[in-house]
């Protein structure tokens, strides 16, 4: 999908949302622009120290849709209730049959302890507000959400660590 397309759909959307549209279309541009930036570090010099991906996140990221970025969405605890009603509450609203929608990547999820929850999805841009969506309608009460739209940094990390940390 055009990236003029998707900021125009995006137009509706909360501020901090079209903001993580934005942020992830770039993200996206300067990653196919940069030369080395989120390269393969499979090509990386002979000699040179690299932790080699475990195959299937390589074959996940090798077979994921051009149009897919990383969401990291943080679901943090109400903490005027205690953890029961919280998923009391998650339940009546159908929140774990409705998140993540089918078809979503889940590529993370941690309680981070005095935050709550944070889970990454690999979300192709048109499924964006599916995902937003099954967020409002079910989590909302139970936490308080923040959208991060993110990039897997680590292999081009070690790959600079290997070669510049010498």
């Amino acid at each position: 999908m055009p990236s003029a397309l998707i900021v125009k759909r995006s137009v509706g959307l909360p501020a901090k949302l079209r903001r993580g549209v934005k942020c992830a279309m770039l993200a996206c541009s300067l990653a196919a622009a940069l030369p080395g930036y989120g390269a393969d570090v499979t090509s990386a010099p002979s000699g040179a120290s690299q932790e080699t991906p475990p195959a299937a996140s390589a074959a996940r990221a090798a077979n994921a849709p051009d149009d897919t970025f990383l969401l990291t969405i943080f679901l943090r605890h109400d903490e005027s209730k205690p953890l029961p009603k919280i998923n009391e509450q998650l339940r009546a609203q159908g929140f774990f049959k409705t998140f993540p929608p089918p078809g979503i990547e889940v590529v993370s999820w941690y309680v981070m302890m005095g935050i709550g929850q944070v889970v990454t999805l690999r979300v192709p841009a048109s499924r964006l507000r599916e995902v937003n969506r099954a967020i409002e309608t079910t989590a909302w009460g139970g936490y308080r959400t923040e959208f991060y739209p993110t990039y897997d940094y680590k292999a081009l990390a070690q790959q600079m660590r290997a070669n510049d940390g010498k």
